[in-house]
């Protein structure tokens, strides 16, 4: 790209990332032109996308480059979060696009596309980074195909990114594996959670081992209870009928929240290296407790949105959504309560909740800590009130802390104050979006905040028992008005255990 080379620009660039070919299977879908191109186009403007490297889209579409070209300035522009549009650079920039049309079926496509990798293996020394942005029914045999076009090996590295879901349940996602894995080696699979890559929940990993004063408390002697939240305010937003076949469950708890659990629950790595760093996290998911299904109903709640009324405007409810069975069981909002047998957390309880149509999007982390031994002061009142540690994920970034102090003037009346950190005031620059953060590291080999199989199974396992309980019975659904906080089960799992929901 155009502009210092990154390899010598220190200021901007801390490590060696070689140039490669990247390959976009689904490039005309919504996520290639909201997150991925508006992604590398960000990298190229900070000078983090290596010299050399071209992008190369596939659909089923016929189009020439220009026509691709034009779409994706189309997208960028759209898209592109603060960060300003450049005429100059959008052209440099959109050279190193091209477009290859053809069927995911079709063995003439691979063969076009393997010409035109060749045609640039001298400026990305045959490096080829193949992104699946496409249906999940086609992952493995778009993989079997790259391999059997002699695609999946060549003179540079050869790396395949998966989007989720890494299947269905335990058994699908074991069979993708054994698939992909005939073709790529598990080194060479990057399976993407984007939540991973998100600034602050990467931070918690420095908040707690680079840090003295939290890291003594991280365990069940001091810790009340961990709430994990991903609530959301719209609805499923057109996706209906894809929607349906998934679930919140499927959606959300069993790939990304239980990722951010593992990332703070996980025990210290010996060196900040991607195999040691997923090894505690696979280490952590391996110890979560696997409930019976008898036992599921105490454990998990299954919920989901009916009409309701929010700021003066009537809200459809799910099943009134289009594509959307008017008598689906489909869960749109998953509670659930897991366990981590180990000497760390033994008995403490992680309460994960995620939902559409909640009372406002807020996605964050609060670490409730035991409340003091002892009130010497207010002891009228219910008792002293714990402290409590808040990682904020979005949209807000940051960390606050709360814990007790004296009110202005006389007596000793206590009140709940915070300590705030923000990243936008704090360190003064934007902050990198996931999927930048994660194509850098794809293209540099660094694989650690990609999910690796065993952590995938581990996942699986973890909910399995909820998803076969909810599968085999019927519910009286919908059962939370859009606009709310969730279903009263939700608030009745916790108040079983003295806890409650602490947004609700």
């Amino acid at each position: 790209m155009a502009g210092a080379n990154p390899f010598t620009d220190e200021l901007r660039f801390d490590r060696r990332v070689p140039p490669c070919a990247i390959v976009i299977f689904g490039a005309n879908g919504d996520l290639t032109k909201r997150k991925l191109i508006p992604s590398l186009y960000r990298l190229a403007f900070e000078r983090r996308l290596p010299e050399g490297c071209v992008i190369i889209g596939n659909s089923r579409t016929p189009l020439s480059d220009e026509d691709y070209r034009e779409k994706m300035k189309a997208a960028v522009k759209q898209y592109l979060e603060e960060s300003p549009f450049e005429e100059g650079l959008w052209e440099t920039f959109a050279r190193s696009l091209y477009y290859v049309p053809g069927d995911l079926n079709d063995v003439q496509f691979y063969s076009a596309l393997k010409e035109k990798l060749e045609t640039f293996e001298a400026q990305t020394n045959g490096n080829v980074l193949y992104y699946l942005s496409i249906q999940p029914s086609q992952y493995a045999s778009v993989a079997e195909c790259l391999g059997v076009a002699g695609l999946s090996q060549g003179r540079g590295w050869r790396r395949l990114v998966i989007e989720k879901p890494f299947g269905r349940d335990l058994n699908t996602a074991r069979e993708l594996n054994d698939r992909v894995s005939k073709v790529f080696p598990e080194k060479e699979v990057y399976r993407i959670d984007h939540y991973l890559g998100k600034e602050t929940v990467q931070n918690v990993l420095a908040f707690r081992f680079a840090n003295g004063i939290f890291e003594p408390l991280w365990n069940r002697r001091y810790v009340n209870s961990v709430q994990i939240t991903a609530a959301e305010s719209i609805g499923v937003e057109g996706r209906g009928a894809y929607y349906q076949e998934s679930g919140a469950l499927r959606d959300m708890i069993q790939n990304h929240l239980l990722q951010v659990m593992a990332t703070i629950a996980m025990e210290p790595s010996a060196i900040f290296e991607p195999d040691a760093v997923r090894d505690e996290r696979a280490k952590l998911l391996r110890s979560i407790r696997i409930w019976k299904e008898a036992e599921v109903p105490q454990h998990a709640v299954k919920g989901q949105y009916g009409p309701g009324r929010v700021g003066g405007n009537d809200l459809a409810g799910f099943r009134q959504e289009p594509g959307v069975a008017p008598d689906a069981q489909t869960d749109t909002y998953a509670a659930a309560t897991f366990y981590v047998d180990n000497w760390r957390w033994a008995g403490v309880p992680f309460y994960i909740r995620t939902g559409k149509r909640l009372a406002r999007r807020v996605t964050d982390i609060a670490i409730r800590f035991n409340s003091a031994p002892l009130s010497i002061f207010n002891r009228e009142n219910d008792g002293p009130r714990p402290n409590l540690l808040v990682i904020k994920i979005q949209p807000e970034e940051g960390i606050s802390l709360r814990f007790q102090s004296k009110q202005p003037g006389g007596g000793m009346r206590l009140r709940p104050v915070s300590m705030d950190f923000n990243y936008g005031s704090s360190f003064g620059v934007r902050t990198p979006t996931a999927y930048e953060t994660l194509l850098e590291d794809a293209m540099a080999g660094d694989a650690t905040l990609y999910t690796r199989q065993d952590m995938v199974d581990a996942s699986w396992r973890a909910v399995e028992p909820i998803l076969n309980h909810w599968n085999s019975h019927k519910f009286d659904l919908p059962n939370y008005e859009a606009g709310s906080w969730g279903p009263r089960e939700s608030d009745d799992m916790l108040a079983r255990n003295g806890h409650h929901w602490r947004l609700a």
